[in-house]
């Protein structure tokens, strides 16, 4: 079971480099059997400030298979929240480790990215220092935004079969890449590596071993590039230390023991239904417990509800546990919820943004009275047709959305996607969107969004998506 704590509304896996390399091992060997791609970051300060303001890489490191604590800050972070971690995954360190374990193994890694020449050189440096390091390819594809990417790299990273990616794009388009594609790579491990690539192939000299020690490496990383991350570590400080001492003073309060000791959870089954209550405090000292009802839950339900009406208090570790349980829910194709969070837990979620992910409601009748989703039936206002998307728009469903759109535009090129039920929008679910539109006008057609709020709105305005179709706030205007 994964040990996440939470900073900032992201999960960092509690994890030291040997623990790191058998989770791998374990992500190869799943892989190689089902054709899942595991998707791992090694996560920074830069990570955390961008996932606070970009709703799409919020979910993707959120719905991770690992997430290494890379930078200093989150290790000092982790240590001011009482939770230290047991050890510091960088990607400067990650990728030669793994690449001694897969000359050892008989892994292959694909390296992807990069300046022209700089991941060719890195992987001739890696097979010198590793002798039987197999490597399945190299590719530095021309820039290009994410969405205007050749579709051709998939197919090329597809047919040399590795076991490992390693995606140099930089954060974030690399880990929205990876999120994108996962479901057509049959990779059994994707790991987003920025400048690492760099690293070994020497384009940039990484500090001394002390500096990497005491945290002050970003000294010595902005001597060498100031007029480029000058910025970038200003930008980081202001949207971490704030938002983090926030954490750390809700963290703070709960932090006296309840004077009471009550059970801490229990687990019931009621109407094709694993609820588990949680009652006290959910924290480091319990979350074993409370991981062992979900292994049960997971086994005999499909619908597991956390009931917090009782709890009193959940800290960092606690909160790791249900974004944990969010994930392995996903994972099986089964549905989570919480229930009836008490103000102070509400707070501490609302401030990580962890109730963008979580599904809540009032109580648990709530959850056990919601009728099964079904999908809405076209509606046809004047010229336009009316198709409502997903309640999430990613890789696995927009496939189905892009037929049924098409389908549509085949009977009137107008056609108007409700947005009102989406609450995550990927990247991969706006692809199918611009290319729907190019479909629509050239049938003299057109293509328009509406009713999208909240992350999903987040989402389109980062991506300037109004300038590439109509968006509209409600239906009514959409359709005139």
């Amino acid at each position: 079971m994964r040990e996440l704590l939470i900073i900032l509304g992201i999960p960092i896996d509690d994890l030291d480099m040997d623990s790191a390399l058998v989770r791998i091992d374990n992500f190869i060997t799943n892989g190689r059997k089902t054709g899942k791609t595991h998707q791992i970051a090694t996560v920074n300060a830069d990570f955390v400030v961008k996932a606070r303001e970009d709703p799409e890489l919020r979910r993707i490191l959120q719905e991770s298979d690992m997430a290494t604590a890379d930078g200093m800050p989150l290790v000092w972070g982790a240590r001011m929240l009482g939770m230290p971690l047991n050890g510091r995954v960088t990607g400067a360190d990650l990728v030669p480790a793994l690449a001694e374990r897969a000359a050892q193994e008989g892994y292959s890694l694909f390296l992807l990215g990069a300046a022209p020449g700089v991941a060719a050189h890195a992987a001739e440096i890696l097979t010198a220092r590793h002798p039987g390091l197999k490597i399945a390819g190299v590719l530095s594809p021309p820039k290009a935004s994410l969405l205007e990417m050749d579709p051709s790299i998939v197919d090329t990273v597809r047919a040399a079969k590795p076991d490992v990616l390693l995606v140099a794009f930089g954060n974030p388009k690399q880990e929205k890449w990876i999120a994108m594609h996962a479901h057509k790579l049959q990779v059994p491990v994707a790991i987003g590596v920025g400048g690492t690539l760099d690293f070994i192939a020497g384009q940039t000299k990484r500090a001394p071993a002390w500096m990497q020690r005491t945290g002050t490496e970003w000294i010595f990383r902005l001597s060498q590039e100031p007029k480029r991350l000058f910025r970038r570590y200003v930008s980081d400080m202001l949207g971490f230390i704030p938002f983090f001492a926030r954490q750390w003073w809700l963290m703070r309060q709960g932090q006296q023991p309840d004077p009471v000791a009550l059970p801490k959870s229990n687990l019931i089954l009621v109407r094709e239904a694993a609820i588990l209550n949680v009652n006290g405090r959910l924290d480091r000292s319990n979350v074993t417990s409370f991981n062992n009802h979900v292994t049960v839950a997971l086994t005999n339900t499909d619908k597991i509800i956390v009931n917090l009406e009782q709890a009193t208090f959940v800290d960092s570790t606690g909160l790791g546990a249900l974004v944990n349980l969010h994930k392995q829910a996903l994972d099986k194709g089964k549905t989570m919820a919480v229930t009836a969070v008490p103000p102070n837990i509400a707070k501490a979620m609302s401030l990580l943004k962890l109730d963008r992910l979580l599904a809540i409601y009032p109580t648990t009748d709530d959850v056990l009275r919601l009728a099964p989703s079904v999908t809405q039936p076209i509606s046809v206002q004047g010229k336009w047709r009316v198709l409502h998307t997903p309640v999430r728009l990613d890789a696995l469903t927009t496939p189905e959305l892009y037929l049924a759109a098409k389908a549509e535009l085949q009977n009137a090129p107008y056609l108007v996607l409700n947005l009102t039920n989406t609450i995550f929008l990927a990247s991969a679910g706006m692809a199918a969107i611009a290319k729907l539109s190019r479909e629509a006008v050239a049938m003299n057609g057109e293509l328009r969004l509406a009713g999208s709020q909240g992350d999903v709105a987040r989402t389109l305005e980062l991506m300037n998506f109004d300038k590439v179709l109509p968006v509209f706030t409600d239906m009514a205007t959409a359709t005139i």
